[in-house]
């Protein structure tokens, strides 16, 4: 559907409310309830326009300072899967305890949009482009993935815990936030 100009992918579901979102790659959602028109869409979007306006030509600026980067080569990344293989299972070994909670196994991956992730029976993945971040930063990776093991969510509940193992986490995360686009784009 185009609406002021824009190329805009709707994606119905069974939630409540409606939210406008410009994907990394450039694509606009608009996720709806089932519920809702077409046309109510359209006025939804239409109110928003200065917003998507401003923040679509961000994501644009964003994509094509990315593309510029040079990508890591194969042998690059396993070097620094194989740093992370050594580092980050010693430091989820420190955390642990301070969390309190016990954990599965660990590995190490090349992924393209998460830096770690935690299943449900408390099995922990990690990014290899860790590697390329300050040590904090990696710890509030850490800190944040085996807090999933207390609670699979992003709650208040789960942050109090967070900022309670690592109080500085706040400003790690941010540097990960700024930072971490950049050195996620050097993926393959």
């Amino acid at each position: 559907m185009k609406i002021c100009g824009y190329d805009i992918t709707i994606v119905r579901s069974a939630r409540r409310t409606v939210a406008l979102e410009i994907r990394s790659d450039g694509e606009i959602l608009v996720r709806a309830p089932r519920r809702m028109t077409n046309r109510e869409i359209e006025a939804f979007v239409r109110s928003r326009e200065e917003w998507l306006g401003t923040h679509a030509a961000r994501a644009a600026a964003r994509r094509a300072e990315m593309g510029t980067v040079q990508k890591y080569t194969k042998d690059e990344l396993r070097q620094l899967a194989e740093q992370a293989v050594r580092l980050i299972p010693e430091r989820v070994a420190h955390y642990a305890p301070l969390v309190g909670v016990t954990y599965g196994r660990i590995t190490i991956r090349n992924q393209r949009t998460r830096w770690g992730s935690c299943s449900a029976k408390g099995n922990l993945n990690f990014n290899c482009l860790l590697m390329c971040m300050p040590l904090p930063v990696i710890d509030s990776v850490v800190v944040h993935e085996l807090c999933h093991r207390l609670e699979m969510n992003h709650s208040p509940r789960f942050y109090r815990e967070v900022c309670r193992v690592y109080p500085e986490y706040d400003r790690w995360h941010g540097w990960l936030k700024k930072h971490g686009p950049a050195i996620m784009a050097r993926m393959p």
